[in-house]
């Protein structure tokens, strides 16, 4: 569904056993993200479901520590997400919620495991002008991380923008999204990845919605 909006994912593969997750880690290169998908895990990194920079003689070992921890744990996994290691950026997220009386909102800010500590978000109502998103990246505490903080590289914010406007074209495409958390969305020093995303589903009546519409 993302990349159908344009909005750029990392190249990834599914594997259902530790040994399918080593040929799928062969095919995608050197080093690799391991992930577990289970129903109810949302945030993977707290619960010991993410390992990262992996070689495919690692993944093996990696998977089964990690199933064996989250059947511990109540949630054991269904499948394993195996995903090319992303390049260095910030960590960014933009998600959707829906309100009751105007429809599709989306948020913009810091993101990461930190996303919750920092709450740096800036909103608005959808759909949104490309002024819209770039007065909501000018909100945010955390946005000189994004022009070169204390002689890091400047990011391409452009990048952001543009995703920002996609995920807002896609809640308005698609009611049905009725949430959408792309955490972290990665900005490098050109361009964007998709890191991690999550997104709930519902029957929706199409009416038109009353308000700022």
């Amino acid at each position: 569904m993302l990349s159908c909006y344009g909005l750029p994912v990392l190249e990834q593969r599914l594997a259902g056993t530790p040994e399918e997750a080593v040929d799928a880690a062969a095919e995608l290169g050197e080093r690799v993200a391991l992930k577990a998908i289970a129903p109810g895990l949302l945030h993977k990194t707290e619960a010991g479901a993410v390992r990262l920079g992996l070689t495919p003689d690692d993944v093996a070992g990696a998977a089964r520590e990690m199933d064996q921890r989250l059947r511990a744990s109540g949630t054991p996994p269904s499948r394993f997400l195996i995903q090319r290691m992303a390049r260095e950026g910030v960590e960014m997220i933009v998600g959707v919620v829906h309100d009751p009386q105007f429809g599709p909102v989306v948020a913009c800010g810091a993101g990461g495991v930190l996303a919750e500590l920092i709450k740096d978000v800036s909103v608005r109502l959808t759909p949104l002008s490309a002024r819209d998103a770039a007065e909501m990246v000018d909100e945010l505490k955390t946005r000189p991380l994004l022009s070169g903080y204390r002689g890091g590289p400047a990011r391409d914010e452009s990048a952001l923008l543009d995703a920002i406007l996609r995920v807002s074209a896609l809640v308005d495409d698609r009611p049905q999204v009725q949430e959408l958390d792309l955490n972290p969305i990665l900005v490098h020093e050109r361009g964007v990845t998709v890191v991690d995303a999550r997104a709930r589903l519902a029957a929706v009546e199409p009416t038109p919605l009353v308000g700022a519409r």
